[in-house]
């Protein structure tokens, strides 16, 4: 018996689907949990210290949490809906790749190929990895242009998304743009925890005020529109960031004016209203 309470030959459920190679993380592997998503011999289980045995089939359930590599692909399937981007047989640039849920996303609604560029090292998912519609850029920073045009052609990608951490959005958005055909289309993730700036940051990096989040908005939307990048649409993120922060995308097309009827107030109450309930 180990200090846990489990036998030597059994592990934690949890633990057991990271080992087998079915999720990439504990913490995903918590929330398939939760979700139901996760059946043991054909038994659904809801307790991430179930203990299992080597002998024990394990299987995951289609569900929102197992659709995409990762939740991120929930972000992006939402904005590819209200933006009404078409990336069939299109090339796409996926920044802040990291697990790849963006990536996993664009593939699924019928990208041919994609570049996943981040600056850290082993987080795409093997099943992206070895897609051959996947160019792994890791340890690239997007900011590199010299380094990133020996990969990617310039004028050569229908469409980008954004998702970066510890970085304002406007600091990498322009270095994006020589590589983009005209016309292309850009979902970016709007994160006020790095925005805000830390006078506006509480405990935890967690941005709550409302106004705050409305004014990061207003500022990065107005940040993309003189870059030439028109707003189309604005909406929050249907799962929060890791953090517990409230997280917004704007659906952007470059070349494109922006509609005057999107109101970011609106949205920020609609996030809050719907997160507090």
């Amino acid at each position: 018996m180990g200090p846990d309470g489990l036998t030597i030959q059994s592990m934690r459920i949890d633990t057991a689907l990271v080992k087998r190679g079915l999720v990439s993380s504990r913490e995903r592997a918590r929330r398939l949990i939760l979700a139901g998503a996760v059946h043991v011999n054909g038994q659904v289980v809801l307790k991430p210290s179930v203990a299992v045995f080597p002998s024990d089939i394990i299987e995951l359930q289609e569900c929102a949490e197992t659709r995409y590599v990762s939740r991120g692909g929930l972000k992006l399937e939402k904005a590819i809906r209200l933006g009404g981007y078409d990336l069939n047989n299109t090339t796409a640039i996926d920044v802040g790749a990291s697990a790849g849920g963006f990536t996993d996303c664009m593939l699924q609604h019928g990208a041919a190929l994609v570049y996943a560029v981040d600056v850290g090292h082993g987080q795409l998912n093997q099943k992206l990895v070895s897609d051959q519609r996947v160019v792994s850029l890791e340890g690239v920073d997007i900011r590199d242009f010299e380094r990133l045009s020996k990969t990617i052609p310039p004028n050569s990608a229908d469409f980008c998304a954004f998702d970066v951490a510890f970085i304002s959005v406007t600091k990498v958005f322009p270095s994006v743009i020589p590589f983009l055909k005209k016309n292309a289309g850009a979902v970016c993730l709007i994160k006020p925890q790095f925005e805000a700036g830390r006078g506006n940051t509480g405990k935890r990096g967690v941005v709550t005020n409302p106004k705050v989040h409305k004014s990061v908005i207003e500022r990065t939307v107005s940040f993309f529109g003189e870059h030439g990048f028109g707003l189309l649409g604005l909406t929050y993120s249907p799962v929060k960031g890791g953090d517990g922060n409230i997280e917004y995308l704007a659906l952007l097309r470059q070349g494109q004016r922006t509609a005057g009827s999107i109101n970011a107030g609106d949205i920020v109450s609609e996030a809050h209203d719907v997160f507090r309930g």
